[in-house]
Parts: structure tokens; sequence; C-alpha cells
């Protein structure tokens, strides 16, 4: 679903893809590749199949709470808020499962 919403990303490592503090213009899923999200609570790599920057989609104030920096080169999706918005609002289960996620 988001796939199909969004422009693909090629990227290199060591590229920030989401810089902490910064407003929340959309997400990304990982589709190849390796990234670390540095949060508050720690840091972490994720790989293939995972979303980043969902957080800030979701939040009040829609600031990003984590960096997301890129470990190798790899492809991403990226989906916009309008996009995801309005994917939220067409499909519940989808909104759940987003929320769920972060």
């Amino acid at each position: 679903m988001l796939e199909a919403a969004g422009a693909r990303l090629e990227f290199t490592a060591g590229t920030v893809l989401i810089d902490h503090a910064k407003p929340g213009t959309g997400l990304f899923v990982v589709l190849q590749g390796q990234v670390v999200v540095e949060a508050p609570e720690g840091t972490r790599e994720l790989g293939p199949g995972s979303v980043v920057g969902e957080r800030a989609l979701l939040s009040a104030d829609r600031l990003r709470t984590a960096r997301v920096r890129a470990l190798t080169d790899g492809i991403a999706v990226a989906v916009e808020r309008t996009e995801v918005d309005r994917l939220c609002a067409e499909d519940s289960a989808f909104a759940e499962r987003l929320a769920r996620a972060s």
C-alpha cells in the first residue's frame, strides 16, 4: 500500500534521511539496505520492510523525534504526509497499524 503511494529514492551510506527536531513531511519504507535510527530511547538498526518517520506524522507537534541515517547504500520509498493522511482517512485498519508501528 505505502510503496504504491510514494516515490522511489536511492540513497548512499551516510545519507541522513530524517533529521531530529525537523518538521515531519512524510515517511520512508526501506526496500533495500540498512538504516540506523538514533532516538532518545536508544539506537536501532533497521532493514528492508521497515517504516521510519511515522512518529512525526502522528504526533501533535509533528516534529521528528529521531535521526535516521543510512548505514549502507539502499533504496526506499518516500511517502509524503498528504498521501499518508489520505491512506489513514480511507482505511482505519491502516491507520491503526501505523499507530502501533510508531
